[in-house]
This record gives structure tokens, C-alpha cells and sequence, in this order.
């Protein structure tokens, strides 16, 4: 989209108070007046829209540029995600694997090898497709264990978090790794660093510590219940075979970043057509499809199953995700009205004036502009284009303290996230949780992963400032 023109500019103060009044009000239409999200997020989106200034001419193109790009990456991921996740239901190789985990690790230890789990999946794998695709895994564990469905699902949900905001080959870390002149392999390792520990005390304790507070039943997201009609889709598959359509995409993906990363140390030719092609099939929603296909032959026409009774089950996970899709994907257009608004840039200019030392002053900048518009992409970079030219060449950082630098973006860039950001709606819904319960437990555990994150960046700082 072009650059927009709006009516009237405002400044900072006067777009900082019409982000807050228009948050304000989307959480009273929503708690209070219980008018569904995505009506709500609708309205509100228009609103702030012409309050900021956005000529009524650019209203739709604004609206419909932020819903477009956040449901072309959320409605294949996961629609192709609910129907593996449904399949693996329904064939009983969700409780293959449940009793392969809880043998290994035990019943008081399936949160933490759910954990571990996601972590070892999150290392390639972005964070919206590794949740859609642990799912099953989550949901069937939780109603065998008993207990709060967030005593399993945080652990798993904050682990795809971490790894996705911290490590390498993930864009955020990549891209503000490339815009400081960061050494991506340091980044990869200094990641792992800091993102294992801070998901066990922010994903893993405090997961453990809401789940017991906070009461969340296991949502029929992705299935009509227990006494579903189509339970007898196929015979129990065996282990390796679920392992198989799990680690299939994971290898997949990995396959993309991997040669993605390649291609940028000029190991490999990313023009070429073998190297494109390979490239092709670990494309996510690629990698998920042909996962889905395999499951539809390794599931059920290998079973010798009716071809109706597959795609009955398939066409079966689609119409409870839909709703997950349409405010997910109005989620985005708030952030998107936000961006389009200013609001983030404006913040991040005047913040980049206080003169506080440049790992606090990242992490500030990321933080608050994650915060007025969502976009924890948009935080980052814009937060790495600003200090950009204080680190760049600078001979007084070391290359693990620029490393140090990019991570405190990281932890800024993941900090608060709620209602103008897709990820929270995807959350809230995915795992059966209204609003006010969401702000309560993933916003507070994305602020504490961001803190955590952090300080241990700083630590980090310091550290390498005594050598």
C-alpha cells in the first residue's frame, strides 16, 4: 500500500491518547457490553481510523491492508493446522502420543515435557503453525491429566514464544541481527541463552502457577467433543507414524531457514532452481500441506477408510476455526490502523531523544511501540532502525554486546501483548478463554517473558563490559 495522507497530523500526546481511549473502548465493548470481538474490533478499527487522521477515501484500503496480510499468514496455517490436528484426534494418535509422554516423563512432568517439546519444535517452526500443530497433543493430554487446560497449554505456548522472539532463524532476531550488524551465529547461541531460561520461569512456573489459580476448560476447538460421531475414523496408529506427521513439517521448515540462512553466509545460491525449490516445500504452509495430505493416506486411506468419511472428518475441523480466523485476522486490522495512524514512529522519536543508554533505550523504544500497534515485527525493526546508527561501526561495542543489544529489541518486541495484536486473539481463542482471562494470563506472561528476556540481556551486557 502507498504511503497514506492524512487529514490532520497530530502529535505524539494526541496520538498516544487516541490509541488508549480506542483500547479503552474495545475492552468495554467487550466485556462489558459483550458485543462479539470481531464486530467490535471493526468498529473500533474505523473509529481510530478518521480520529488519527486517515482521509475517508483511504479508510477501506487501510482496513483492508491490515485484515488481508494478517489472515494470509494465520488462515492456511491454520486451517491446514486443524485438520492435522483433527485427524490425529480422531485416529487416537493424539493419545499415542500422550501415553508415549507421560510413560517417558511422567503425569506430575507432562507440563514440562510439553514445554521441552515445543521448545525443541520452536527452534524452526513460528510460533502461530507450532501451536496449531501441538494442539491435539495439548488438548488430549489435558482432559486425560484433569486440571485447567493452561496448567499444559502455557508451558507449550510460551516455549513457541520464546524461541520465536530470541533465536535464529526466526525473522525478528535475523532482521535486527542484519540492521545492527549482529553476528547471527553468536545471536543463535546467546539466544538459546536466554530464551530456555527465560521460558522456564516465565512459561513454565508461571504457567504452572495460573494453571492453578485459573480455572480454563479444554475448548472443542478443533473437535465436536468427546462423543464425537466420526471417533471411529481410523484404528489407533502406531507411535512412529504420529512422531512422523509431527517431525514431517518440522524438517520441512527447518529445510527453508536452514537454506534461507545459508544463502545469506553466500553458502548456497537462493536463485537457483534446486535451491528454490527446496526452498518451495519448506514454505509453511506448503510443509503443512503435504502433511495433511500424508495424513489423509497414512490415517485413513491406508486403513482401507471410505474416501467420504476422510474428507468428512477434514472438511469437519474447518468450521470451528473459522471464528478464530475472522478475529484473528481483525486483530490485525487494529494494528494495522494503529501503524497506519503513525503512532508507533512518532513514539519511537521522541523516545530515542531521552539519552538512556542504547540497550535500555531499545528495549524502551520496542516496548512501548509494541504496545500502540501491535506488531512485534514492526516494534523490533523500527526499534533497530533507530539505534541503528549509535551501534553500527562503533568501535566502544563489542560484537557479543551488540549480540546483547539485539536481544533486549527482542525482549521489547514481545512485551504486552494484547488486543491490538493478532497473536492474542489467536490465543484467547484457540485456547477457550474470554478476554479479561487472557489479559490476566498471556499478557502478563508475554510482559514477564519480555522483562526476563531483558534482564538477562543486560546481564549479559555487563558482563562482556568487564572483559
Amino acid at each position: 500500500m502507498t504511503e497514506l495522507e492524512l487529514a490532520w497530523t497530530l502529535s505524539t500526546p494526541a496520538l498516544l491518547g487516541i490509541a488508549a481511549a480506542a483500547i479503552a473502548v474495545l475492552l468495554l465493548l467487550i466485556i462489558k457490553a459483550r458485543v462479539h470481538a470481531f464486530i467490535a474490533l471493526v468498529i473500533v478499527s474505523v473509529i481510530t481510523a478518521l480520529a488519527a487522521g486517515i482521509m475517508p477515501g483511504d479508510l477501506i484500503d487501510v482496513l483492508y491492508d491490515g485484515f488481508g496480510s494478517t489472515l494470509a499468514s494465520v488462515a492456511l496455517l491454520v486451517g491446514l493446522g486443524a485438520m492435522l490436528g483433527r485427524m490425529l484426534e480422531l485416529s487416537g494418535g493424539a493419545e499415542v502420543l500422550t501415553d508415549a509422554l507421560i510413560r517417558l516423563f511422567g503425569e506430575k512432568r507432562a507440563p514440562f515435557a510439553l514445554g521441552v517439546t515445543s521448545l525443541l519444535f520452536g527452534f524452526p517452526i513460528f510460533f502461530d503453525a507450532g501451536l496449531v500443530v501441538m494442539l491435539p497433543i495439548i488438548f488430549t493430554i489435558a482432559r486425560r491429566l484433569g486440571g485447567s487446560l493452561l496448567l499444559y497449554a502455557m508451558p507449550a505456548a510460551m516455549a513457541f514464544s520464546a524461541m520465536h522472539i530470541f533465536v535464529p532463524p526466526h525473522p525478528g532476531p535475523v532482521a535486527a541481527s542484519g540492521l545492527l550488524g549482529a553476528n547471527v551465529g553468536l545471536v543463535l547461541i546467546c539466544g538459546l541463552i536466554i530464551a530456555i531460561p527465560s521460558w522456564y520461569l516465565t512459561g513454565y512456573l508461571f504457567g504452572l502457577i495460573i494453571g492453578k489459580r485459573i480455572d480454563v476448560a479444554v475448548p472443542n476447538v478443533l473437535s465436536a467433543g468427546k462423543n464425537d460421531s466420526y471417533v471411529d475414523f481410523a484404528s489407533r496408529p502406531k507411535l512412529g507414524h504420529v512422531i512422523f506427521l509431527l517431525v514431517l513439517p518440522l524438517v520441512l521448515i527447518f529445510l527453508n531457514t536452514g537454506l534461507n540462512f545459508a544463502g545469506e553466509a553466500g553458502w548456497v545460491d537462493t536463485d537457483s532452481v534446486l535451491i528454490s525449490s527446496l526452498r518451495l516445500l519448506g514454505e509453511t504452509p506448503i510443509a503443512l500441506l503435504i502433511t495433511v495430505v500424508i495424513a489423509m493416506w497414512l490415517l485413513g486411506w491406508k486403513q482401507k477408510k471410505d474416501q467420504s468419511l476422510v474428507e468428512t472428518v477434514v472438511d469437519s475441523a474447518l468450521g470451528p476455526v473459522c471464528s478464530i480466523i475472522l478475529i484473528t485476522g481483525a486483530g490485525g486490522m487494529f494494528g494495522g490502523v494503529l501503524r497506519a495512524s503513525g503512532i508507533g514512529d512518532s513514539l519511537a522519536d521522541s523516545l530515542a531523544a531521552l539519552g538512556l543508554p542504547v540497550i535500555v533505550a531499545g528495549f524502551v523504544i520496542a516496548a512501548i511501540v509494541r504496545i500502540a500497534q501491535g506488531s512485534a515485527t514492526v516494534a523490533l525493526t523500527t526499534a533497530a532502525a533507530l539505534v541503528q546508527p549509535i551501534v553500527v561501526g562503533n568501535p566502544d561495542f563489542s560484537s557479543l554486546q551488540v549480540v546483547a543489544i539485539v536481544l533486549s529489541l527482542a525482549a521489547g518486541s514481545v512485551f504486552a501483548s494484547h488486543v491490538n495484536d493478532s497473536g492474542f486473539w489467536l490465543v484467547s481463542r484457540f485456547f477457550g478463554m474470554d478476554t479479561k482471562t487472557t489479559l490476566k494470563t498471556w499478557t502478563v506472561a508475554e510482559t514477564l517473558l519480555g522483562t526476563v528476556g531483558f534482564l538477562l540481556s543486560l546481564a549479559l551486557y555487563g558482563v562482556v563490559s568487564l572483559f
